[in-house]
């Protein structure tokens, strides 16, 4: 049962190849090592952001210089990845791991402040991440968030599920964004459980894009195979 679900929840977004991901108490995490570094490092990230601003809830984008981080990020996954596809060089899980780690947490800092200026009815004026302490921290929890997931399988079965949970979350905050847009949600927020409608429509529409990857996915394979679409 945990296996099927896993690999349901994994299936449309990653190529689930078993050399390429970690397992947790016998059972295959839903995405690759890449995969998993991106969101877990997202909902990671998040976590910390929200810590360092004390319910401040600042909005304006991180600086110039910390964006440049973040650019850092994603030029080091993608040089990763298209070395590795294109038959340059070798990589490894562990590599795959921490450039997706990067990579999700360079993504917050675009993330964060498109939530909390739509989110909160009040807040403070001032970046994400503007102090130098709250970026050395937040760099800082790069490795150790990596050192963690590298000794996370002694944990069992709650390392693909704490994966899975990382993956709802982290659609659940994308489809939050375009939800608080509306009238009826866009800056009504004083405390976290007046988001509460919002967010139960963001967690359905989060699972709901992940079904839909799963049947494309599927969709395109019984296409290539000379099958039929799935429901045909």
């Amino acid at each position: 049962m945990i296996d099927g679900f896993l690999h349901w929840l994994g299936y449309g977004l990653c190529h689930q190849l078993p050399a390429r991901s970690f397992f947790g108490g016998g059972h295959q995490l839903p995405v690759c090592a890449r995969d998993t570094g991106i969101y877990v490092g997202f909902v990671v990230s998040m976590l910390l952001l929200g810590l360092v601003d004390r319910g401040r809830h600042r909005s304006d984008p991180p600086r110039p210089w910390v964006l440049a981080i973040g650019a850092v990020f994603l030029a080091f996954l993608a040089w990763d990845g298209v070395t590795e596809y294109a038959g340059l060089r070798t990589t490894t899980n562990a590599l795959r791991l921490i450039t997706g780690l990067g990579l999700g947490f360079a993504i917050t800092l675009v993330v964060m402040p498109l939530l909390r200026s739509q989110l909160w009815k009040r807040s403070e004026a001032g970046r994400v991440l503007d102090e130098r302490w709250e970026v050395a921290l937040w760099l800082g929890a790069v490795p150790v968030t990596f050192l963690v997931l590298w000794w996370a399988p002694v944990a069992g079965v709650v390392y693909p599920l704490f994966v899975a949970a990382a993956i709802i979350a982290t659609f659940t905050a994308i489809a939050l964004i375009p939800l608080l847009l509306l009238p009826r949600f866009e800056r009504r927020a004083e405390h976290l459980w007046d988001v509460w409608p919002a967010l139960a429509l963001a967690v359905i529409a989060g699972l709901g894009a992940i079904a839909l990857a799963g049947w494309f996915k599927a969709a395109i394979v019984a296409l290539v195979l000379g099958g039929r679409l799935p429901g045909a």
